[in-house]
C-alpha cells in the first residue's frame, strides 16, 4: 500500500504538460500592400466668382444648389453712378470730336492762306515775312488738329472704361456648373478696392469629383499613377467608392513637422454621393500579388520571451541549424529554380521540434497587414509560431495529490 501512494504522489509531482505553442501554417494566396491616407473631396473644376467694380447688390437672380449656364445672370449691383459716368464720358467724347472738326477748319483756313502768300511771294507783291507768318500759323493749326485727334482718342478710352465698369456690374457665370455657395445678399455693399471679393463659388460637374488625399513622406515611393484607390466617407458607412490616381504632386505640406504630399484621385460621382468638403479616408493598393507564399504577421513579431516554455531551448544555440534549414534548396519558397534574387527584408520565425526552439532567418516582401509575403526561407505548409501557450483550447485542470 504503501509503494502505492509513494508511485502516486511521484506521479503527480512529475505530471505537467508540455508547453503548447500556437502555430499557423504556410500558405498561399494573394497579398496586396495598401496605403492609407486621409483627405479632403472637391470638385473638379471651381471658379470663385467675383466683382470687379464696387457697389451695392442690386439683385440676386441664383441661389445654393442653383444650375447655371455659362453666360447666365446670377446677380446685378446698383447701377446708377456707373450709367452717369459713361454718360458724362460720352459728352467727353462728343466735345472732342468737335473740337476736332473746330481744328480741321482752322487748319484748312490756314492753308488755304499760306498757298495764296505763296503765289504772291512768287509775284512780288508780299514780303517774306508775311508768307513766313501764314506758313507758321498754318504748321501750327496742323498740331492744333493733331492734338485734338489725339483728345478724341483718349474720350474714347474713357468712355469704354465706363462702359466696361457698366457691364461689370452684371455678374455672369463663366462656366456651366451648379452653384455650390453663396456669400452676399441684396442691399450688401461690395468692396472691390483692394481685391475682387468673392460673391458665389460655382462646381463645373459634381459627378466627376477628386480627392485631395495627404500621403506620407514614409509611402509616397509606393504611391504612382494609376493606381487604384478605395475610400470610404462618413456620410455612408459602409459603403465603399473607388477611383484612380490622377497625380502625384510634388509640392510637399508640412504641418507639426509632418511632411506629406498631395495624391489626386478622381472619383465617378453619378449619384451624387459625394459632396464637396467630405473627409475621405483612402486606401491605395500600392502592390499586389497573387498565388505566393504567406506567413501571419504575428509569426514575425513573436519572439521566445514573450511566451517560451521553460523548457524550450534558446533562440541562439538554433542559430546555425535555422540558418542551414534556410539556406537549403527545400525549404526556399517551395518553388522549383531556387530562391528569389534579390529584394524583401530578413526577418525570423521560430518553429516547435521535438519540445525545442527553433528559430529560423527568412525573406519577407509585400504586407498587408495581417499577411506577409515569404520569398524565401519555408515552404508551404510549415508550420511557424504565432503565439504563446494555447491555454483557450485545453484549459489547465487543478492538480491532484499532496504536491
Amino acid at each position: 500500500m504503501r509503494r502505492l501512494l509513494l508511485f502516486l504522489a511521484v506521479a503527480a509531482c512529475s505530471r505537467g504538460g508540455a508547453v503548447n505553442y500556437r502555430t499557423e501554417a504556410i500558405t498561399r494566396g494573394p497579398v496586396s500592400e495598401i496605403v492609407n491616407a486621409t483627405g479632403d473631396v472637391s470638385a473638379i473644376v471651381t471658379v470663385n466668382v467675383g466683382s470687379q467694380v464696387s457697389g451695392i447688390i442690386d439683385k440676386l437672380s441664383v441661389d445654393f444648389n442653383s444650375l447655371v449656364k455659362k453666360g447666365q445672370l446670377l446677380a446685378t449691383l446698383d447701377p446708377r453712378l456707373f450709367q452717369a459716368t459713361l454718360e458724362r464720358a460720352d459728352a467727353g467724347l462728343a466735345s472732342a470730336k468737335a473740337n476736332v472738326e473746330k481744328a480741321q477748319a482752322a487748319f484748312a483756313d490756314s492753308e488755304r492762306i499760306a498757298k495764296r502768300e505763296q503765289d504772291l511771294r512768287q509775284q512780288g507783291l508780299v514780303s517774306q515775312a508775311e508768307l513766313d507768318t501764314a506758313l507758321a500759323t498754318r504748321d501750327s493749326n496742323a498740331a492744333a488738329l493733331s492734338g485734338a485727334k489725339a483728345a478724341v482718342l483718349q474720350a474714347k478710352a474713357d468712355r469704354d472704361l465706363a462702359a466696361t465698369n457698366l457691364a461689370f456690374t452684371r455678374i455672369t457665370s463663366p462656366i456651366d456648373g451648379i452653384v455650390v455657395s453663396r456669400n452676399v445678399d441684396v442691399g450688401q455693399t461690395v468692396a472691390a478696392a483692394f481685391q475682387a471679393p468673392t460673391l458665389f463659388l460655382i462646381a463645373n460637374d459634381l459627378t466627376k469629383m477628386q480627392i485631395l488625399a495627404n500621403i506620407d513622406e514614409a509611402d509616397v515611393g509606393k504611391v504612382r499613377e494609376g493606381l487604384e484607390a478605395r475610400f470610404t466617407v462618413d456620410a455612408y458607412p459602409g459603403e465603399v467608392f473607388s477611383g484612380k490616381i490622377r497625380e502625384v504632386r510634388q509640392a510637399p505640406t508640412t504641418i507639426q513637422n509632418v511632411v506629406t504630399y498631395a495624391a489626386v484621385i478622381d472619383a465617378p460621382n453619378p449619384e451624387r454621393k459625394l459632396r464637396q468638403g467630405m473627409t475621405a479616408s483612402v486606401q491605395i493598393t500600392a502592390a499586389h500579388k497573387d498565388d505566393v507564399l504567406r506567413v501571419a504577421n504575428a509569426a514575425l513579431r513573436w519572439k521566445p520571451e514573450d511566451g517560451g516554455a521553460p523548457e524550450a531551448a534558446p533562440a541562439g544555440p538554433q542559430r546555425p541549424a535555422a540558418m542551414a534549414r534556410a539556406a537549403s534548396p527545400a525549404a526556399r519558397g517551395g518553388r522549383e529554380g531556387g530562391p528569389q534574387q534579390g529584394g524583401g527584408r530578413v526577418a525570423r520565425v521560430y518553429k516547435s521540434e521535438n519540445g525545442k526552439l527553433v528559430g529560423m532567418q527568412i525573406r519577407v516582401g509585400l504586407s498587408d497587414g495581417q499577411r506577409t509575403e515569404v520569398l524565401e526561407g519555408l515552404s508551404e505548409g510549415d508550420r511557424v509560431i504565432v503565439g504563446g501557450a494555447d491555454t483557450g483550447s485545453q484549459p489547465q485542470r487543478p492538480r491532484r495529490g499532496p504536491f
